[in-house]
């Protein structure tokens, strides 16, 4: 019995070396990992955070962007699906670019 006692715990520790040896593998892979991107987080340049205006004006400015950019996908998407030949989708793609600055201009009274 004190055989086997003894075999089983000799087991138990050559497995519990196995783990120590395979957790320490991992940490020093990791510790060489971090160390690395250390050394290229230094060398490259910080990100400039540009903070976007807040103000009422450009809050103004972005929905109208929102809502012109949402009615230009409506207007292909129904030529898309109304029309059949594709002369007419591409004309109405090429009118809706040409016009988009006038009435961008006409509608939200945008000068240059």
């Amino acid at each position: 019995m004190s055989k086997e006692r003894a075999r089983r715990r000799a087991e138990r520790e050559a497995e519990k070396a196995r783990q120590a040896a395979l957790r320490a593998a991992r940490e020093a892979r990791r510790a060489r990992r971090r160390e690395l991107r250390g050394r290229l987080v230094a060398v490259m340049p910080r990100p400039v955070r540009v903070a976007r205006q807040g103000g009422l004006i450009a809050r103004r400015h972005r929905t109208q962007n929102a809502v012109v950019a949402v009615l230009f996908v409506l207007v292909q998407a129904g030529a898309w699906l109304l029309l059949d030949g594709w002369a007419a989708r591409v004309g109405v793609l090429v009118l809706s670019l040409l016009l988009l600055p006038v009435l961008v201009t006409v509608v939200f009274d945008r000068r240059s």
